[in-house]
């Protein structure tokens, strides 16, 4: 058996079927875990995709054997410089191959690479095999937030090495 190809691409507003493909996927298959909702999104049609595509951040999806499996947004620094990383997902078939391990690389590459000193993201309580991903990859939980419509989430954040040690990746 041979290990499984994993290449993380950037997407542009061309690619907006691509990225809606996976972002329906996962608000159906995880709606806990987003501040979206399908039924807010099940209708839209290839202008609010890509508009979507060109809101600040960088559209992420990692590929298995050429296949689109997982996606993920980074957020460029604030004023204080902490990036963002959200709406990390991956398809059921894909957990365990290291794909969001590729995304979650892509990303503070990214971070890096606009000058961000922190990467922070929210795992919503529960969600233990998440935040269990993120810890692996140095992120330290700083914390419960109660989000405005009751969900709570806990709050991580991690240093970001500057781009030069980064491994780089194929965005």
């Amino acid at each position: 058996m041979t290990d499984p190809s994993i290449t993380v691409r950037e997407l542009g507003s061309d690619d907006w079927a691509t990225w809606r493909d996976l972002r329906l996927a996962a608000l159906a298959e995880a709606p806990h875990a987003f501040h979206s909702r399908l039924e807010d999104w099940l209708g839209a049609g290839a202008d609010e995709w890509r508009a979507r595509l060109a809101a600040p951040g960088r559209y992420l999806v990692a590929e298995l054997d050429g296949r689109p499996c997982a996606q993920v947004v980074a957020v460029p620094p604030d004023e204080d410089g902490i990036a963002d990383l959200i709406a990390l997902w991956t398809a059921p078939h894909a957990r365990g191959t290291g794909v969001s391990d590729a995304l979650i690389d892509a990303v503070l590459d990214r971070a890096a690479r606009w000058g961000a000193v922190r990467l922070a993201l929210h795992v919503v309580v529960g969600n233990e095999r998440a935040a269990a991903l993120y810890r692996r990859h140095g992120f330290v939980d700083l914390g419960r937030v109660e989000r405005p419509d009751g969900i709570t989430e806990h709050r991580m954040e991690r240093a970001v090495p500057r781009a030069s040690r980064i491994r780089s990746t194929t965005c």
